[in-house]
């Protein structure tokens, strides 16, 4: 089997990665859907530069991420509006659902810098090396970007904790 056949072959197996992801990256079911097509689309276009045997995720996710990436970039040019996180799925527990929030909302008002090497980790289930490599960056400043993210969402929620302790007492 080539190279080519092999590739289209296995990328059904993360359509639904890449769409998560993809969610994560652009707030917005829509243009996830449409960042994940175009991927789709520069992977098969790229077949030729993929080495069968290689991770064929961490190689998707780049392309995904650098599309993304991309995109942000031409839309900043043309002032498009800032783009929004997807509602969280409904908890039947109010309060996991407003912890929920709060995380959400937390993540949020990290730099994107922080915020991916978390989501890669944390959601995505990735290995920090695999994370690095979608990101495009050394494995130690990968390490930097996450620890330092994951200090400023402990303290981004652990503020919220506390104005929200105050406002009951």
């Amino acid at each position: 089997m080539d190279a080519r056949a092999e590739l289209e072959r296995r990328l059904t197996d993360y359509v639904t990665s890449l769409r998560r992801y993809a969610l994560v990256l652009t707030r917005n079911r829509d243009q996830a859907e449409d960042l994940v097509q175009e991927t789709l689309a520069k992977a098969i276009a790229a077949s030729d530069s993929w080495q069968p045997g290689s991770d064929l995720r961490v190689w998707l996710f780049r392309i995904l991420h650098n599309t993304h990436v991309s995109e942000r970039r031409r839309a900043k040019t043309r002032d498009d509006a800032r783009l929004m996180l997807p509602d969280p799925v409904e908890e039947s527990d109010p309060t996991k659902r407003i912890e929920l929030q709060q995380v959400l909302d937390a993540l949020e008002q990290l730099p994107e810098a922080q915020r991916l090497p978390i989501v890669l980790v944390a959601l995505k289930e990735m290995s920090y090396a695999e994370a690095a490599s979608t990101l495009d960056v050394p494995l130690g400043t990968f390490y930097s970007r996450l620890g330092r993210g994951r200090e400023a969402l402990r303290q981004i929620v652990g503020k919220a904790k506390s104005a929200k302790f105050k406002l009951v007492v």
